[in-house]
């Protein structure tokens, strides 16, 4: 029988908290950060950096011209950068064995910022069921979700609350999370078809049978778990 973990165990805090909490973290971004991420991998990508600034990005590209970048600044697509943060668009390109940088207001601002975390884990509904046995595996004494959503981050808590509940041995149905997320504030503020198909994409829980994991220097690579 699977150990289960006590609600004392498992904390949810804001982005800017994050830097004061330790042991295993899931940094979470469901709108859309960590739902491109994973469609990046998806696609073929080898490794993702993560970095708080443009100005990273950029020098990092100076540095090696073969990288990639991927983010946004506020919403918006960053001039120069080579993708959006658009799970729909990453997931028609080719990505087979190239390495990206990516920079986002919220997502890879929680990844920065976790710098007493022992694991961390990125995280969307994509690779739900892949998270939650990654951190079974582990089986650390805590837990802490950073919710990174940047106005009600409810998308981002939906995530935070079903993982918790399985976690707690629980077999929640994931109907009313998903719907949380297509509810959320972020998603219904945005009225481009192009972002409604973010939406869409962002609900298609457990696409993708890997966690995400980071490493040393922020390196963000796939696992199985």
């Amino acid at each position: 029988m699977a150990k289960k973990f006590q609600p004392h165990q498992i904390n949810k805090v804001s982005l800017h908290e994050c830097h004061l909490s330790d042991g295993c973290i899931v940094v979470i971004d469901v709108l859309r950060a960590f739902t491109t991420a994973a469609f990046a991998f998806g696609s073929g990508a080898e490794e993702i950096l993560t970095v708080s600034t443009i100005e990273e990005a950029f020098a990092m590209k100076e540095k090696d011209p073969n990288l990639l970048l991927m983010g946004e600044d506020m919403g918006r697509p960053i001039p120069g950068f080579d993708f959006g943060n658009s799970p729909v668009q990453i997931s028609q390109s080719d990505l087979t064995g190239k390495r990206l940088v990516q920079r986002t207001t919220a997502g890879t601002q929680g990844v920065v910022r976790s710098k007493n975390a022992k694991q961390i884990l990125t995280a969307s509904f994509s690779v739900a069921e892949a998270t939650y046995r990654q951190i079974l595996r582990w089986m650390p004494e805590k837990v802490t979700f950073v919710i990174t959503g940047t106005k009600t981050g409810d998308e981002d808590l939906a995530l935070a609350d079903y993982l918790e509940q399985k976690l707690l041995g629980r077999r929640p149905d994931p109907e009313p999370y998903l719907k949380r997320v297509v509810d959320a504030p972020e998603s219904l503020g945005i009225q481009s078809k192009s972002y409604f198909k973010d939406v869409q994409i962002a609900v298609l829980l457990d696409y993708f049978p890997f966690a995400m994991q980071v490493f040393e220097g922020n390196s963000m690579r796939k696992i199985i778990s």
